[in-house]
């Protein structure tokens, strides 16, 4: 079994003396995980961080073995966010979401595009938490759970959704919410539209929204637990008042 492939690593831990197991997310083969052999050097180490950028080429002698990655890095990487501690530990969620969340050796292409896409907004503070939220969802639309946020689920209805039922995913209208508005989620504009502002509290509702459904839907059948690497992003978001 052999491919090439580029690829976003998720994480890596040290594995004999000089070696690593590194956590792969490639773009057309999905999640894999390889050894790299002098993973742990100087020269490498730098580049094993979650987020950097490699091409990879993964060989194996059968389908069922670990295999083994030659890694060529490809751009800066998470060096260019060490200024930015937030952006950072937002890099390092979205890393530990996707390796928690995705199944290894099936392809999620979908995945890959949205990781990217938040990799190449953390550079702008003031849109990546947003980026965040859609990247969680995107996760969940590539694993067959996305959300209906088309039309309420109640009256078919597409004004007025302010409202998401924590059972079904679906989008429900201001006016069907109201009797239960105590029982279903927000739903933040800028789920809806790009082009929606962002108001207070917006970023907070959305990582509760997206959070939920991983944590019912992914996380709890595999019995995880949300990774903590996302709740101290929250946390320092929080500190941040980015919320």
């Amino acid at each position: 079994m052999e491919f090439e492939d580029d690829a976003f690593v998720l994480s890596a831990r040290a594995h004999g003396e000089a070696g690593a197991i590194v956590d792969l997310l490639t773009s057309e083969h999905g999640r894999y995980a390889a050894h790299v052999a002098g993973g742990a050097s100087r020269r490498l180490k730098p580049f094993l961080q979650p987020g950097a950028q490699v091409r990879v080429r993964f060989r194996a002698r059968v389908a069922e073995q670990l295999g083994a990655a030659t890694l060529e890095p490809m751009g800066e990487g998470p060096g260019a966010l060490f200024d930015d501690p937030l952006a950072l530990h937002g890099l390092s969620a979205a890393a530990a979401v996707a390796a928690g969340a995705l199944p290894e050796r099936e392809p999620h292409h979908g995945a890959y595009l949205a990781l990217e896409a938040l990799i190449s907004a953390l550079a702008v503070p003031d849109i990546w938490p947003a980026v965040f939220v859609r990247f969680e969802a995107g996760l969940l639309q590539d694993l067959g759970f996305g959300l209906d946020l088309s039309k309420c689920a109640a009256t078919g209805s597409m004004d007025d959704l302010i409202y998401v039922s924590p059972r079904t995913g679906r989008a429900v209208s201001a006016q069907a919410g109201e009797p239960y508005k105590d029982k279903l989620l927000r739903l933040p504009p800028f789920m809806l539209s790009a082009q929606w502002g962002l108001e207070a509290g917006d970023i907070g509702a959305g990582l509760d929204l997206t959070g939920h459904f991983l944590e019912a839907f992914v996380f709890n059948p595999l019995n995880r637990p949300l990774p903590p690497a996302r709740v101290w992003m929250i946390d320092r978001l929080s500190d941040a008042n980015r919320l």
